[in-house]
C-alpha cells in the first residue's frame, strides 16, 4: 500500500463575478448556478512509493499547491480519489496553522497537539525544535512579530520533529537564507534515509534533481510528464525556454512593426534576458547574449563535458580602437566563478566605428559543476585586459542551471580523474585528456 495515491483526481473552485452572487446562490431555493468553475486539477493520477522523494514542478498556477493541499486533507477532491496512509506533517503556506497572537513556543505545543502528540511528548521534542529553528529569544515572542524567514524556520523545525511518515513541503523553503536551506536539504536527505516519504514542491530545479527520486510535471492542472527528475526537468526547462523565446520573438515582431528595429545578420544576437545592473562609459554596448550548442541551438541548461558556446554581440557608439569582449561567470551566491575575454585569449578584434556590430563566440567545455544556477555577465571594453576603459558591463544577463549527472559533486566541481592502485608513476598518463 503506497503512502499517497491520486486516482483520476480533479479539483474545481467556484469563481463569482460579484460577491452578491455567492449569497444569492446560497439562499435561493432553485439553486441557480451563479458561478464559473475553475479547474485547478484535471484527471491527475500518480502513486508515491514508500521512502521516496516525490517532486512536483510547473509554472505558477499549474496545480502544484492544490495537489499538496488535497494530500493534506485541507479540502476534498471534486472528483476522483485521494488516499493517504501514514502520519502526515505539512509545511504548506507560510505560517499556515500558526496563531499569530501566540508565541512561537505556544504554537509549537499547538501544532504538536494537532498532530496527536501529548504534552509530555512535545516537551521531550521541544529542545530539538528550538535548536533547529535557531530563532533565539523570539521563540517566546508572538509569531506576528516574526519575519518570513523566522516563520519558515520554526514551521520546518516543527514539521520534521513530529515523527512524520509523510512530509509535504510546498516552496516555503524559498524564503529561507542559504545557510538554513542547506540545513533543510540535509535534513530532507536524513528523513529520506529513515524511510520518510516526502512530497516536495519547488521552483529550484537543482534541488529537485539533487533530492528527488520521482518527478511530476503539471501544466494548467494536467499531468504533462512523470518520471525520473533528470529527464522531466530537462524537458520542463526546454519547454520554458521555448516559451521565453516565443515571447521575445513576439516582442521583436512588435518592434519591427513599429519601425523601431532594423534587419540584422542571423549570427547577431539581440536579446539580453536579464539586466540586474549595467555600467560603463557608453562608447559601446552589449546588445545580446545567448548560450548555444555546437549546432547553434539555444541550450536550456548547462551540461558537463559538452561544448557550450557563449555568444555575445556588441555595437560601437563611438570609435573603439581596441575592442575587448568578454564575460564573467558567477555562481548562485554571486561569487565570480570564472571568466575570460578576447584579449585574454589572444584574439585581437578589428577597430570599430560607430554603428559597427561584432559577434564573439566563446567555445567552452565545462567540467561537471555542482547542481546550481550560474549567471553570465557580458562586457565590452576599449583596451587590453590590463589597461582598458569599460564601455558596457551587464550584470547577470543570462542564467542557466547545471545538469546533475546523478553522482555527487564534492565542493564546486568534479575534476577529471583516473584512479590506479599500486601502480608506478611512470607507467603512462593517468589523467584523462
Amino acid at each position: 500500500m503506497n503512502p499517497v495515491s491520486f486516482r483520476s483526481v480533479s479539483k474545481s473552485y467556484p469563481i463569482y463575478s460579484k460577491p452578491a452572487h455567492r449569497l444569492a446562490e446560497l439562499v435561493t431555493l432553485n439553486r441557480i448556478k451563479r458561478h464559473d468553475d475553475y479547474w485547478a486539477l484535471r484527471d491527475v493520477d500518480f502513486e508515491v512509493e514508500p521512502g521516496s522523494v516525490f517532486c512536483l514542478v510547473g509554472e505558477n498556477g499549474s496545480g502544484k499547491s492544490t495537489t499538496l493541499q488535497l494530500a493534506a486533507g485541507i479540502f476534498p477532491a471534486t472528483t476522483g480519489e485521494v488516499e493517504v496512509n501514514g502520519r502526515l506533517s505539512a509545511l504548506l503556506e507560510l505560517g499556515a496553522g500558526f496563531n499569530p497572537e501566540f508565541s512561537g513556543r505556544d504554537n509549537v505545543f499547538l501544532a504538536g497537539a494537532v498532530q496527536g502528540l501529548s504534552s509530555q511528548e512535545i516537551r521531550r521534542r521541544y529542545s530539538d525544535i528550538e535548536q533547529f529553528a535557531e530563532i533565539g529569544d523570539f521563540i517566546n515572542q508572538p509569531v506576528k512579530t516574526y519575519s518570513s524567514g523566522m516563520l519558515v524556520r520554526l514551521a520546518f523545525a516543527v514539521a520534521i520533529n513530529v515523527d512524520p511518515e509523510i512530509l509535504l513541503v510546498d516552496e516555503a523553503l524559498a524564503v529561507g537564507d542559504f545557510y538554513f536551506r542547506q540545513r533543510c536539504m540535509r535534513k530532507v536527505h536524513e528523513l529520506r534515509s529513515r524511510g520518510v516519504t516526502i512530497l516536495f514542491v519547488s521552483h529550484a530545479t537543482a534541488d529537485v534533481k539533487a533530492i528527488g527520486t520521482d518527478c511530476l510535471w503539471l501544466e494548467k492542472g494536467r499531468v504533462v510528464e512523470k518520471g525520473k527528475p533528470d529527464v522531466v526537468i530537462r524537458n520542463y526547462l526546454a519547454r520554458m525556454n521555448e516559451k521565453d523565446m516565443g515571447y521575445r520573438a513576439a516582442r521583436s515582431e512588435s518592434s519591427l512593426d513599429a519601425g523601431r528595429a532594423t534587419l540584422l545578420a542571423p549570427e547577431i544576437v539581440e536579446t539580453i534576458p536579464n539586466v540586474d545592473h549595467r555600467h560603463g562609459n557608453g562608447d559601446a554596448e552589449v546588445i545580446g547574449i545567448a548560450a548555444l550548442d555546437e549546432n547553434g541551438v539555444v541550450v536550456p541548461m548547462l551540461e558537463p563535458s559538452r561544448v557550450l558556446i557563449i555568444r555575445i554581440s556588441v555595437r560601437a557608439k563611438q570609435p573603439i580602437e581596441r575592442p575587448n569582449v568578454g564575460f564573467m561567470m558567477r555562481n548562485h551566491l554571486g561569487m565570480d566563478f570564472a571568466g575570460t575575454n578576447t584579449d585574454r585569449e589572444d584574439v585581437r578584434l578589428e577597430p570599430m566605428q560607430p554603428g559597427d556590430i561584432a559577434t564573439v563566440d566563446f567555445h567552452l567545455r565545462l567540467p561537471e559543476l555542482y547542481p546550481g544556477h550560474f549567471s553570465f555577465s557580458p562586457a565590452v571594453a576599449n583596451g587590453d585586459h590590463l589597461h582598458y576603459e569599460m564601455c558596457d558591463w551587464v550584470e547577470n544577463a543570462l542564467a542557466l542551471e547545471m545538469a546533475h549527472e546523478g553522482k555527487p559533486v564534492y565542493g564546486y566541481l568534479h575534476l577529471p580523474c583516473q584512479i590506479r592502485v599500486n601502480s608506478r608513476l611512470n607507467a603512462g598518463p593517468a589523467i584523462p585528456e
